[in-house]
């Protein structure tokens, strides 16, 4: 971090204004997160179109998670090796490739071309991910560090909004291939910014992966360090808590947005997930302006996750159009705030050198929890054993749960070690 000193919170201006390292990443941000939702509508409802099948567009979600959190424990040693500011170059150079390779998907004997091309994007972007989290701390001082991930998480909520809704809109005008030419150049996008961006970085001195056993090793004393530092530790998982439920929902959000326009699938899924990112685009602004104290944080965390999913419980129940759009906004803003609260506590705490590999620690524990949530909605939905109302409302009962418990079991803990 630039300045280690405790400093007031600039503003989003004051931030993009002063700060080039800063602005660069964040413009790579816009044009590649844009695009990404503008992908993943379309990558939906081809899906949909090619097979009607709830489990084929759980694979899907799947092929986003699962490949991430295999990938998860080498990205983040990568991360913490070699140049993160290369690391996401390269990523981005190689996805632009990949996402052209959705064009070549016609009809369902495809699949196998969709869900391979999809693990692999999201295998670049397990280094992606990492490498960027582990970067913000390094170019910001201690009074930019909340305002820089504040801006990070509402931008991507707006741009979910914004190319969640405009996706869905696309593909409905222009249709899929359209869209994943865009996405492949929003990509190149943000490596030409990153290409004009400085990120200092505090590694060890070893810059290489070493012997398998080495590397192995490296992996583990990440691992350790999670272990051994509880308060890091716990942050690492607050993500992965909301997603136990969350994970289920945000799929099932993607049926009930197609059933609310039968003949415009896109248009009603991109309308929901419009409104998802509306909801996490009030989270993170909300936590900076008006719950700064940290120590306050986790206990919003725990909160929020019940919030989340006391909302969705109503959604399983609602008929109004009006009032389930309501409900999604409200149960996505607690959400937003988790992420950034927690995103901050983990930089914060953590030290440079191991930060790559506790960021995708972190990633890794939050992408198994969403798999195992979204497998056993699909199949659940697949088999028949719940509709798809009832079973919102039975991960909605999950969420719930989750968030009990983190406010019982970690809010306490928490306490206790901010004592002097």
């Amino acid at each position: 971090m630039k300045d280690s000193n405790p400093a007031a919170s600039v503003g989003f201006r004051a931030l993009l204004a002063g700060n080039r390292n800063y602005r660069n990443i964040w413009f790579g941000e816009v044009a590649s997160w844009f695009g990404d939702w503008f992908n993943a509508i379309a990558l939906y409802t081809l899906v949909r179109e090619l097979t009607g099948s709830p489990f084929a567009l759980g694979l899907v979600f799947l092929t986003k998670m699962v490949p991430f959190a295999f990938a998860s424990p080498l990205a983040g040693l990568l991360v913490d090796r070699f140049n993160r500011r290369w690391l996401m170059i390269v990523a981005d150079l190689l996805r632009a490739l990949v996402v052209l390779g959705f064009l070549f998907v016609n009809e369902a004997s495809d699949l196998y071309l969709l869900y391979g091309l999809a693990s692999l994007q999201v295998i670049l972007t397990a280094v992606f991910i990492p490498a960027r989290s582990a970067s913000i701390p390094n170019i910001t001082t201690a009074g930019e560090l909340l305002t820089a991930n504040a801006l990070s998480a509402a931008t991507w909520s707006t741009l979910l909004a914004v190319g969640a809704a405009l996706g869905g809109v696309a593909t409905d005008w222009f249709g899929v291939r359209a869209v994943f030419v865009l996405d492949s150049l929003s990509y190149l996008v943000s490596a030409a910014f990153l290409w004009r961006t400085t990120i200092p970085q505090r590694t060890d001195p070893q810059a290489s992966l070493g012997s398998m056993k080495t590397a192995l090793g490296d992996i583990a004393k990440g691992w350790r360090y999670l272990w051994e530092h509880k308060q890091v530790g716990r942050m690492a998982l607050a993500k992965s808590t909301w997603s136990l439920g969350g994970g289920a929902l945000v799929y099932m959000l993607a049926l009930l947005g197609e059933g609310l326009m039968p003949s415009s699938p896109a248009l009603g899924i991109g309308l929901l997930y419009g409104l998802r990112g509306l909801g996490t685009g009030i989270g993170p602004v909300a936590v900076r302006t008006w719950l700064p104290d940290e120590k306050q944080w986790p206990l919003l965390m725990g909160l929020g996750i019940v919030i989340s999913g006391l909302c969705y419980l109503a959604v399983g129940v609602v008929p109004s159009l009006v009032v389930i759009a309501l409900l999604v906004i409200l149960a996505h803003a607690p959400s937003g705030a988790n992420w950034v609260a927690s995103t901050v506590l983990l930089q914060r705490r953590t030290e440079d050198r191991f930060r790559g590999r506790v960021f995708s620690a972190e990633w890794l524990a939050m992408t198994l929890a969403d798999s195992v949530s979204i497998l056993t909605a699909s199949l659940l939905l697949e088999s028949g054993a719940v509709t798809l109302r009832s079973g919102v409302m039975v991960f909605a009962g999950v969420q719930i749960v989750c968030g009990a418990l983190w406010t019982v079991l970690v809010v306490p803990a928490e306490r206790r070690a901010s004592q002097p």
